[in-house]
C-alpha cells in the first residue's frame, strides 16, 4: 500500500522494578553495541547465541529506514538490522518530481489530516497524529539539517528541491546510529518459535539456499511488495487485495491525443459509479488537470484515483468551467455570437472561459460543429448544448495508467489486525507493520510520506476507572518493543501532568507517497 502508515510502542520512560532484576540476572542484556555501518555487517545466525536483542526490518524505504532511526535513538543497545533486496530509498528518490514531498504543512487539524487517507481516515481521525504530525515531521528534518519549505498547496519540499537532501539526511543518521544495512537480501519466510521469537529466512542474490536468522521483534516495512504481504500471511495476517492508488486515467478518445500537454487550472472531475446506494463526497475532486496523450493526469485526477481505486468507475465526468454557472455560460455564449455573427468559430470564442483555442476545436468537433461555421449561423439549442458539454462533458474511462506512475497501493494488512496505539499485530506478539504493506493510503499532497514518518512509542490511553479522578495508569500488559532495555522503576500510579510530553516517549516512522 504506498507509503502508508508505520507505528510500533518503543515505551521510553519507565518500566517496572521487576524489569531491573530480569535485565541484570540475565547478564548483560544492555551491552554496549560497536557502532554499526552500512555495509557487510553480518546478522547474528540462528544457530549462534548472542546476548543482544534484535530488531529485523524488513524493507529499506521510507518507513523501515527512518524506524530503524527511531528504534536506535531510543534503543541505542538494540542490535537494529534492515534488510532491502534493491536499493534503499528508492521510492523517496523519484517522489515529488524528484524533490521528495516530506509532507504536507497546511493540515493542523487531526480530523482534518486524516480525512486525505482514503484507506484509514476512520481510524487516523483520533489522536494518532498527536505525537507525530506534519509540525513534528518538519522539526525532526529540521533538526538534522535540512531546511525545508511549504509552498502554496500545502505540499513541503527540501529548500534544495532534491530527494537526495532527504536521502543522505536519513542514511547519515542510520550511520552514526549503527543501524545495519544489508541489501542485495530478501526475507522469505516467518515463523514464531517457541521461545517467542522469530525463525527467519534470508535469502541471497548469490547462493541458492536461505540463511537462517532468530529475531527478537520484526518490523515489515516492505512497501507494495509481494514479500511484505507473504510474510504477514505466513504469521497468520490476512490481506486486503492490493490494487493501485495515485494513478492517471486512460480515456478511450483518439482525439485527446491532438490536446497532449494542455494543462487545465481548475477543473471539478466526478467519477459516477453506477447504483451506488450512498453519495461519496470524495469521487468529486476540484484542481489542475493535464491532457496526455493516453488521458487526464494531474493533481485532481490523481486524488480521484486515490478515492476511487477499489470501486473505479468508467464514466468521468469533467467540468471544464466550474466557476461559471450554466446559466451564466448559456449567457455569455449568447452575448459573444451577437457580437461576433460574422467571425467563424474556431477563430473566436469566448475569453471567460480561458480555455486554449485547441480544446475549443475539440468541443466543437464533439457538438458536430465545423470551426468555418459563423457564429451568426448557430442556433440557441446548439449554445445551449455547448455549455452543457462545457459543465458535464463525459469521458470513458477504459483503465490506469502504466504500473512505473503508480506509486501508492491500497490495499495489504487490514488495519483491524493491527493495534492502533502501537501498531503491533494483534495477532502475534513482537510483530509490527510500518507503510504501505498495511491498508493504509493517502491522496497526493505529502500525506503517504507523513504516513511513513508516523511510527512512535506512545502509551496507552487512561484507565477508565480512574481518568474521572485525573489519574492515569500505564498499562504493562501491554507488549512494548523496547521495554525490557529499560530496567527504570515506574510508579504504579501517575497524574496525566506528570508524564513526560508525548513527543518524548513515542517513537514514530511512516512510509510513499
Amino acid at each position: 500500500m504506498s507509503f502508508t502508515l508505520a507505528r510500533f510502542v518503543l515505551l521510553h520512560s519507565r518500566v517496572c522494578s521487576e524489569a531491573a532484576t530480569t535485565t541484570k540476572n540475565n547478564g548483560g542484556l544492555i551491552s554496549t553495541l560497536n557502532k554499526r555501518k552500512f555495509t557487510s555487517t553480518a546478522i547474528p545466525r540462528a544457530q549462534n547465541k548472542t546476548s543482544e536483542e534484535l530488531l529485523v526490518v524488513v524493507g529499506g524505504g521510507a518507513a523501515g529506514v527512518y524506524g530503524a532511526i527511531r528504534a536506535k535513538t531510543l534503543a541505542p543497545n538494540l542490535n537494529v538490522v534492515v534488510i532491502e533486496k534493491g536499493k534503499p530509498l528508492s521510492k523517496v528518490k523519484i517522489s515529488g518530481g524528484g524533490r521528495c514531498n516530506v509532507t504536507n504543512g497546511h493540515c493542523v487539524d487531526n480530523k482534518m489530516l486524516a480525512e486525505n487517507y482514503p484507506r484509514g481516515h476512520k481510524e487516523l481521525r483520533g489522536a494518532f497524529f498527536n505525537v507525530h504530525g506534519p509540525v513534528d515531521t518538519m522539526s525532526w528534518f529540521s533538526e538534522h539539517g535540512v531546511r525545508l519549505k511549504i509552498e502554496d498547496d500545502g505540499r513541503v519540499f527540501p529548500v534544495s528541491n532534491s530527494s537526495s537532501t532527504i536521502i543522505d539526511c536519513l542514511m547519515s543518521e542510520s550511520t552514526r546510529l549503527g543501524v545495519s544495512l544489508q541489501t542485495g537480501k530478501a526475507v522469505i519466510t516467518a515463523s514464531p518459535t517457541a521461545g517467542g521469537k522469530f525463525l527467519l529466512g534470508i535469502e541471497k542474490r548469490t547462493f541458492s539456499s536461505p540463511e537462517y536468522v532468530e529475531a527478537d521483534y520484526l518490523l515489515i516495512a516492505s512497501g507494495n511488495s509481494k514479500q511484505g504481504y507473504s510474510l504477514a500471511s505466513q504469521l497468520g495476517h490476512s490481506i486486503v487485495d492490493p490494487v493501485p492508488s495515485l494513478f492517471t486515467f486512460k480515456i478511450e478518445d483518439p482525439r485527446l491525443a491532438d490536446l497532449s500537454g494542455i494543462t487545465f487550472p481548475i477543473v471539478k472531475a466526478t467519477l459516477k459509479i453506477e447504483n451506488a446506494r450512498r453519495n461519496i463526497p470524495q469521487l468529486t475532486q476540484v484542481g489542475p488537470v493535464l491532457v496526455t496523450h493516453w488521458g487526464f493526469s494531474g493533481p485532481a485526477i490523481l486524488r480521484l484515483s486515490a478515492w476511487g481505486a477499489c470501486v473505479l468507475s468508467r464514466t468521468l465526468i469533467v467540468d471544464f468551467t466550474p466557476d461559471v454557472h450554466i446559466e451564466d455560460l448559456k449567457s455569455i455564449l449568447t452575448q459573444h455570437k451577437n457580437r461576433f455573427a460574422k467571425q467563424k468559430l474556431s477563430n473566436s470564442y469566448p475569453s471567460e472561459f480561458g480555455l486554449v483555442k485547441r480544446f475549443w476545436i475539440y468541443i466543437l468537433g464533439r457538438q458536430g460543429l465545423l470551426g468555418d461555421t459563423l457564429w451568426a449561423s448557430i442556433s440557441k439549442n446548439s449554445l445551449i448544448s455547448l455549455a452543457h458539454m462545457l459543465k458535464h462533458c463525459n469521458f470513458y474511462v477504459t483503465g490506469k495508467s502504466q504500473y512505473k506512475d503508480e506509486f501508492v497501493t491500497a490495499g495489504g494488512v487490514p488495519l483491524s489486525e493491527i493495534s492502533m496505539n502501537t501498531m503491533e499485530s494483534k495477532i502475534q506478539s513482537h510483530l509490527f507493520f510500518a507503510g504501505e504493506v498495511l491498508n493504509v493510503d493517502g491522496i497526493t499532497g505529502g500525506f503517504n510520506f507523513q504516513n511513513a514518518w508516523d511510527i512512535f512509542d506512545k502509551l496507552d490511553g487512561p484507565d477508565e476507572e480512574a481518568a474521572a479522578d485525573g489519574y492515569e495508569r500505564p498499562d504493562n500488559t501491554v507488549l512494548n518493543l523496547f521495554s525490557p532495555l529499560f530496567p527504570v522503576t515506574r510508579p504504579s500510579w501517575s497524574r496525566r501532568s506528570e508524564f513526560p510530553r508525548p513527543a518524548d516517549l513515542c517513537l514514530t516512522a511512516y512510509v510513499n507517497q
